[in-house]
């Protein structure tokens, strides 16, 4: 496998470049242009050096040299860390190229881990989730991911359904003689474990997928209830048009905030209202598309004793199963106490009444138990439901009596897909679809 080189972290002057060489022949190009000392065990070194190139001094570095297996790609790796000078990170890079290297794809390193076995493929993935993390909830899934999280545990079961599949097909080639090899009761047993993992794991997805993209709430009400005060009140800044006059809203207004670690994103309505007016009509319009796509539905009023009513009309115009409803009472027109149950009380002008409304979005997306799986990733979400579909079948089949070679392919077909989460089953499409979104260096 060639050698590759890379700016892992490009930096604008005054700051700090790392370029990164890793493969076979990393230490024989970096000592072209470095007087540096290789490790010959599992230490890394680090040494102050000079980087000449045709004679002539480029900089001086920074040099830590891993060797293999003792490094993240599982290869010979030297990173450079130079002066954050555009012309030094380029010309340094450009001598490595000349000296032999070639340039790295993007996530050439991170495949290279994979390939080398330091990362099994959802670990892999979870170095991009890493990356692009922007707060602490999905920085917290990546890094349960990227420890391992539940792939540790779906192999496990894989292994030893790996193990049972040989005992059924070791049947088939004693089909004449009537015997059993594998243990009936204990591939239920194992179906019924698995099974009971993988859809735990997959309820776990609405959870996850909304705190990696963050969570949509609609914004929803009448006109004039006091939408857009909140959306302004709960951003910071006045992002919306406020006014006295109903029907000011005709589009929806989207803007983000992190709470508790978790991002939502806030979509202010256009007033929902029989309305004559044809713009007005294609912002009620697109109220509805908002109210579908979101997971938390904050409906606003500032007539409680009507709260029940217009509920009920909302439910007929769009259908709110699925959706986290929080009711607020606007304007603090009322006190909490008169209003009915479960609903908060704020006004968004006065500032009273938004931590309770906060609180109360965070409580369905923050978890008690930090090591519990949490699945993110639709890649394994689909993996996991075929996986389901397929031990479906291997239990019906088994309740049938169906003959072994028959049972033994849905069997075949669920390990497969378990596999394919963590990497032990894979195609190059699969590997080129996961790393092309990764930066050039990683």
């Amino acid at each position: 496998m060639s050698t590759i080189a890379a700016i892992s972290t490009p930096a604008g002057v005054g700051g700090i470049a790392v370029i990164r060489l890793s493969g076979p022949d990393a230490f024989n190009i970096a000592t072209q242009h470095l007087a540096i000392h290789p490790p010959q065990g599992p230490q890394p070194s680090t040494q102050y050096a000079r980087f000449q190139c045709a004679g002539q001094l480029i900089d001086e570095v920074m040099v830590t040299s891993y060797c293999a297996p003792h490094s993240f790609t599982g290869e010979h790796t030297v990173e450079i860390s130079c002066h954050g000078s555009l012309y030094v990170q380029q010309t340094i890079l450009e001598s490595l190229l000349a000296s032999g290297a070639i340039m790295a794809q993007p996530g050439e390193f991170t495949q290279r881990a994979f390939l080398n076995g330091k990362l099994d493929l959802s670990q892999a993935e979870a170095v991009a989730d890493l990356i692009d993390s922007t707060n602490e909830g999905n920085h917290a899934l990546a890094i349960s991911q990227l420890r391992g999280g539940y792939a540790k545990q779906l192999a496990s079961l894989r292994q030893q359904f790996v193990e049972l599949t040989s005992l059924l097909e070791l049947e088939l080639d004693f089909s004449d003689e009537d015997v059993e090899f594998a243990d009936r009761q204990q591939i239920y047993t194992l179906i019924d474990t698995i099974l009971a993992q993988c859809t735990q794991l997959c309820q776990s997805f609405h959870l996850g997928n909304a705190i990696k993209h963050g969570v949509p709430v609609a914004i929803v009400g009448r006109p004039n209830v006091g939408k857009s005060t909140l959306l302004n009140a709960l951003v910071g800044e006045e992002r919306a048009i406020v006014s006295d006059i109903a029907g000011t809203t005709r589009d929806t207004i989207e803007d983000t905030i992190t709470l508790n670690g978790i991002t939502f994103r806030f979509i202010d309505t256009a007033g929902l209202r029989h309305s004559q007016d044809t713009i007005e009509s294609l912002g009620i319009q697109r109220s509805f598309r908002a109210i579908e796509q979101a997971q938390v539905i904050l409906y606003l009023t500032d007539q409680p004793q009507s709260l029940t009513q217009e509920l009920q009309q909302l439910s007929c115009q769009v259908s709110l199963q699925g959706k986290q409803l929080i009711t607020v009472i606007t304007k603090g027109l009322s006190p909490a106490e008169s209003n009915p149950q479960g609903t908060i009380t704020i006004s968004a002008r006065e500032g009273t009444g938004l931590d309770c409304l906060c609180q109360r979005l965070t409580q369905a997306y923050t978890t008690t138990d930090r090591h519990q799986p949490i699945l993110s990733n639709i890649r394994h979400y689909e993996a996991l439901q075929r996986v389901i579909a397929a031990l479906n079948l291997v239990r019906q089949g088994l309740d049938q009596s169906l003959p072994t070679d028959l049972v033994v392919i849905d069997l075949r077909e669920a390990l497969h897909h378990l596999g394919s989460i963590t990497g032990q089953v894979t195609t190059h499409e699969i590997l080129g679809a996961i790393f092309h979104r990764f930066c050039i260096g990683k």
